[in-house]
């Protein structure tokens, strides 16, 4: 199929039905023609007032937000590569960002002011303020002011333009995944038009029909996970691509009984979730209430999922969960599809364009037993932005095909599934977000009385791991646990912080300088069960 552009089709849905809502909220209704309107005019500011075009980015720190959806748009309708930062950061982890992604413009929310303008300080970085209630951002200008101002974006976006896509991945410092604008439709058409039941389009026009059609069931996707990540990010704009509406939970910190008040009042039909850690209490809201009747399907990415959690689901309405293992790098590699609980244990599908590939990097055949590192060489983005190095260690050329290999080895059953075994590596998976350990590690070995610290993560049943660490002092020092976690939750986002902290005379290192991480995981294990206890 040729790629329609989200820009292109979402303004030929803007002309068609410009009355029909876009975004939700529980301040009001977005519509189409205003949400165009809104892009349009921030699209103006960056390409005439600020100079930005194709090749340049720009970033914001908006949670769910309808100007995050606008601002989106606009960066897309010029080239510019839009870059979402996590709202949760620090002022020197959002400008470790700014700088890595060269990004000229920072779109902020007023609450986020002391963050934003510290983050951008000496970086010649333009601020576009979203007034939520904080006090105006110094230097900023306001982005009520560029609405009113107006302004038109292109009735054609540049081709060749890329989208930026931020991963904690397994080396440290997040990475941008550089995707091509070109490809996106492409690569998510089955996410799009799949999820849907209809075949993906040839043409601009064709994909305008099947948006605007009132043949089927419209659309209404929640995102209870955050739009900066990428199953959130890729099925919201998806949603928009085939004429749907948005409901957003637009405050910064989740209310799950406020989230599914919006669910039923909206008639939402599509969740995105991260898993248990929103899942679960979901599914807890939902059964104080009415259960969720409306709801056609929830989709879930990177992020443990139980069966428990799915089975309680599924008693609350007539509803298919779609569990996807994929990264920012790729995929999706699986399917974990279940249309009830009669579905359960849910099995891993490998996707077509996944393969299992032996030590060497070969390809095996799929068959009962067969162990192997999961790859996709599927549509995969360029690679990370700046950094050559890393993306010719992660996006393979092997034998005339380009692959991504994320690390993850697993098991093939002989009927299409597979048994995923893990990932060896160290990074921790709490809640959905990916935590280096060693970024943590360097936070703790900065406070004067630690002399040594190793980081790792615990099992938990909501939120898949924590964060842990084992410290150990300086001579003739004390370790005040809280301290030391106020410490680093000056440096850090809050869900780096460890939520264990043991304090040990010496962590033992061997001659090699190793821990004994198995000992230390154990020792944490108990302490944590004998405080619960």
């Amino acid at each position: 199929m040729s790629a329609p552009h989200y820009s292109d089709l979402w303004q030929g849905i803007a002309r068609a039905v410009p009355d029909r809502p876009a975004v939700i909220t529980a301040d009001g209704t977005t519509s189409w023609s205003r949400l165009h309107a809104e892009a349009s005019a921030l699209a103006r500011h960056l390409r005439d007032d600020l100079g930005l075009g194709l090749g340049d980015a720009a970033a914001t720190i908006l949670y769910n937000r309808p100007e995050y959806l606008a601002f989106t748009w606009a960066c897309l309708s010029i080239g510019v590569a839009p870059v979402a930062v996590n709202y949760r950061y620090r002022a020197g982890e959002v400008r470790a960002l700014l700088v890595d992604s060269d990004c000229r413009v920072l779109v902020a929310p007023t609450s986020l002011g002391g963050v934003a303008s510290e983050a951008a300080d000496g970086l010649g970085t333009a601020l576009v303020s979203v007034d939520d209630g904080g006090d105006e951002i110094p230097g900023a200008i306001a982005y009520r002011d560029l609405v009113a101002r107006g302004g038109r974006m292109p009735a054609t976006a540049p081709r060749g333009a890329e989208l930026r896509l931020y991963t904690g991945g397994t080396t440290g410092a997040p990475k941008a995944v550089v995707w091509e604008v070109d490809t996106l439709l492409v690569a998510r058409r089955q996410s799009t038009w799949g999820m849907i039941g209809v075949e993906p389009p040839e043409t601009l026009s064709e994909a305008v029909s099947i948006a605007v059609s009132d043949d089927r069931r419209r659309v209404v996707t929640l995102p209870l996970s955050p739009l900066l990540h990428g199953t959130a990010q890729s099925t919201t704009t998806g949603t928009l691509a085939i004429g749907g509406t948005i409901v957003l939970h637009a405050r910064p910190r989740m209310d799950m009984d406020e989230a599914y008040r919006l669910i039923r009042e909206h008639g939402a039909t599509r969740l995105i979730v991260a898993g248990d850690v929103l899942a679960l209490p979901l599914a807890e809201a939902a059964e104080r209430g009415d259960g969720l009747p409306g709801v056609d399907s929830i989709v879930s990415s990177g992020m443990r999922f139980s069966d428990d959690v799915k089975r309680r689901l599924h008693a609350l309405g007539d509803l298919t969960i779609v569990d996807m293992f994929a990264s920012s790098e790729g995929g999706p590699y699986a399917f974990g599809t279940t249309r009830s609980a009669a579905d359960l244990p849910a099995r891993l599908v490998l996707t077509p364009d996944a393969v299992l590939l032996d030590e060497d990097l070969r390809e095996i055949t799929i068959e009962p037993g067969a162990l192997g590192l999961v790859g996709y060489r599927g549509i995969l983005p360029r690679g990370y932005y700046g950094d050559p190095a890393k993306t010719a260690e992660t996006f393979l050329a092997i034998r005339g095909h380009r692959y991504v290999v994320p690390g993850d080895w697993a098991r093939a059953r002989g009927d299409g599934t597979i048994e995923l075994l893990g990932r060896l590596s160290a990074v921790v998976n709490t809640g959905g977000e990916k935590v280096f350990p060693a970024e943590v590690e360097a936070a703790l070995l900065a406070h004067p009385d630690v002399d040594d610290a190793v980081v790792f993560g615990l099992p938990d049943p909501r939120f898949g791991e924590i964060v842990s660490a084992a410290v150990a002092p300086t001579p003739g020092a004390e370790i005040d646990v809280s301290r030391l976690l106020s410490f680093v939750d000056d440096r850090l986002a809050g869900y780096k912080k460890p939520r264990l902290v043991m304090v040990r005379a010496s962590l033992e290192r061997s001659g090699a300088g190793k821990v004994d991480l198995p000992r230390l995981k154990a020792e944490a294990a108990r302490e944590r069960e004998a405080a619960t206890a």
